[in-house]
């Protein structure tokens, strides 16, 4: 009885911290720096602020998709929908990703409405992978900085590489390397804990019956707390490293020719923060200084789709298989995208 009574309270408490331990590093990190460095505190906050504001829209957006998917009953009407026709999807989400108009975090979102409504894992990261690298306004910003030539390199990278990942994770799911592509505690935050409704006929027009319209709120609310939560989260540490931790100085090891440079760019731009328009002028300078446009593009690729909101939002939404499937295709995938630009433009 003793050991019943402690392991309940240890796994309340481990559920507690669990649950507001992003809050609490989201009010840790202002508090710190305005302790041990108030003259960055404004700017902190003002980074941070910024970047959430402009993600408001896609947050509300994919709130209110998910609960009406739930409330009208059509979340398994949207996951047959993809059934059979999963190579087909893989190269759709793959090209939808590298021409949408989406950074790392604002498609977060919609991947955990992807998730929500049953989509293949490997259409997902195939989106997931490629939504990061491009977008117009990237495209015009890296011509102007590096030429036409690298932002169509770049174009072609994002879609490679979702490509590259979406079929690698078809594989592995047919190996049976993941079990769940979900975390437990997101598939109940994504797709609520009831079930009622899910598999009864479609009602579009939910809001008259009254079953519906409490399952529309409660998911929207559920939704609604747990993707600001993790993007605050992200904005929090991304202002941190946009702040005191300069993009030039990670990428100042990068230099010279061949394949081991291309390999370093990779892993030193992993753990960097690249904003999509500041990174093309500082790959241009770094060129400039010697390195070599395959390690450019390997250092610009990994830069996105391992930069922090990203792996945040990754790791708050898929189990840890997913995750380290996420980091492994982009990371391999970006040296190997480096490798093959650096011979073509060579």
């Amino acid at each position: 009885m003793t050991n019943m009574v402690v392991n309940g309270i240890v796994g309340l408490r481990s559920g507690i911290a669990s649950q507001h331990f992003p809050w609490i590093i989201v009010l840790a990190i202002p508090l710190s720096v305005a302790a041990f460095d108030p003259a960055n505190l404004v700017t902190i906050v003002e980074i941070a602020t910024g970047a959430f504001v402009g993600t408001t829209p896609f947050i509300a957006a994919a709130v209110l998709l998910i609960a009406g998917l739930k409330a009208t009953g059509s979340v398994t009407l949207a996951a047959r929908a993809f059934e059979g026709r999963e190579i087909r999807m893989i190269v759709l989400a793959a090209f939808l990703g590298g021409l949408a108009p989406f950074c790392s975090c604002e498609v977060i979102p919609f991947i955990a409405a992807l998730l929500a409504a049953g989509v293949p894992l490997s259409a997902v990261m195939a989106f997931w992978l490629s939504s990061p690298l491009i977008d117009p306004p990237t495209v015009l910003i890296t011509a102007a900085a590096l030429g036409w030539e690298f932002a169509a390199g770049k174009a072609i990278a994002a879609v490679a590489l979702g490509l590259f990942g979406g079929f690698g994770v078809r594989l592995l799911v047919q190996h049976r390397a993941f079990d769940a592509s979900a975390r437990n505690g997101v598939a109940s935050a994504c797709c609520g804990g009831n079930d009622e409704l899910t598999s009864v006929e479609l009602c579009w027009k939910f809001w008259r019956e009254a079953p519906r319209v409490a399952l529309f709120r409660a998911e929207a609310l559920a939704n609604a707390l747990f993707l600001v939560k993790w993007l605050a989260l992200a904005y929090s540490i991304e202002a941190l490293l946009i702040t005191y931790v300069p993009a030039e100085l990670i990428a100042g090891v990068v230099g010279g020719d061949g394949f081991l440079p291309i390999v370093i760019g990779s892993l030193v731009g992993a753990p960097a923060y690249l904003n999509s328009y500041a990174a093309p002028a500082l790959v241009a300078g770094l060129m400039e200084q010697g390195m070599s446009a395959g390690a450019g593009m390997a250092f610009m690729v990994a830069g996105a789709v391992s930069s922090i909101p990203a792996m945040v939002a990754v790791w708050s939404l898929v189990r840890k298989q997913v995750f380290a499937a996420y980091l492994g295709f982009g990371i391999v995938g970006s040296i190997l995208i480096g490798a093959a630009f650096g011979g073509l433009v060579g």
